[in-house]
Order: C-alpha cells, then sequence, then structure tokens
C-alpha cells in the first residue's frame, strides 16, 4: 500500500473538538462530518483537501473524548494518512477500526512541511519527503489487514 499526497500541517494537542466540533456531532454520517472537519482550526481545509492528501501534526494528536467520529471525518475528507509524533491512545485505536492509517514518526513530522508532497510505502515502512527518507515500522499483518478492507468490521465480514 502507497500513500501520495499534499501535506496539511498542524500543531501539538490537536484534540476530537477541533478534528470535528462537538455541535457537529449530531450525525455519524461520513458525507455529512467531512463538511466539517478541521473547521475549528483551518476554516479553508475542506476547500483544499484532496483526495490522497497527508495530514501531519505534532505530539498528542486526537487527544481528548473517546468518540470515532473524528477519525470518520479525516478519512471521509479524503485524508489518506496521517503522520504525527505521537497519537493519543484512543484515537489511535479508531482510526485503525475505520481502516484510517496513521503513523508515529517524531523525526518526519518534525521535518515535513506544510504543502509538501510525501509519499508512504506501508508495506516497506518508509516516508518520503523533501529528498529524506524516514523509516517506521510496517503495520504489523493483521491491521494491514484491517486497512486494506477499509475497517475492522470489513475485515472480520470479508475474511
Amino acid at each position: 500500500m502507497i500513500a501520495n499526497g499534499k501535506v496539511h500541517k498542524y500543531g501539538d494537542n490537536i484534540d476530537t473538538d477541533v478534528i470535528i466540533p462537538a455541535r457537529h456531532l449530531n450525525t455519524s454520517d461520513p458525507e455529512e462530518l467531512k463538511l466539517y472537519c478541521m473547521q475549528d482550526i483551518d476554516a479553508d481545509f475542506v476547500k483544499n483537501v484532496k483526495v490522497g492528501d497527508i495530514m501531519v501534526a505534532g505530539k498528542n494528536f486526537g487527544c481528548g473524548s473517546s468518540r470515532e467520529h473524528a477519525p470518520i471525518a479525516i478519512k471521509a475528507s479524503g485524508i489518506s494518512c496521517i503522520i504525527a509524533e505521537s497519537f493519543a491512545r484512543i484515537f489511535y485505536r479508531n482510526a485503525i477500526n475505520i481502516g484510517l492509517p496513521i503513523i508515529e514518526s517524531p523525526e518526519a513530522a518534525r521535518a515535513i512541511s506544510a504543502g509538501e508532497t510525501v509519499s508512504v510505502d506501508f508495506d516497506k515502512g518508509e516516508i518520503i519527503a523533501g529528498g529524506q527518507t524516514f523509516t517506521v515500522p510496517p503495520f504489523p499483518p493483521f491491521i494491514q489487514n484491517i486497512i486494506k478492507h477499509g475497517g475492522l468490521l470489513n475485515a472480520i465480514k470479508n475474511g
């Protein structure tokens, strides 16, 4: 699996209320949620994001509530993966459960700039950005299977 896209970069402690504001949680429809993704921190995100783009952030991305709406909104917006220095534990699990690839790489997250084009090879465990290659552990086979099937429920259903 390979992802290629333009970077949308954010800082530390991006919480789930910033990713999808609570006032928009009257639905769990991904097509509705994507309309409000990141709006309180980046009002132009939904206008600028393209399918395949990559989100990069600092420490503790996805902190806050345990709602699955946050990774759903990000995935529905077209983001192909998130690279961060670190993730809140519950966000990490929710992202994998819905089939959104996320990678912890402090070195890559610090080095990658907004607007840059990044390539991620999930099988090799490589992030290529700005002429640099960052090595990360590849996903274990069971996580690769979940992502390949678009989420845990689909992986269980489709083997």
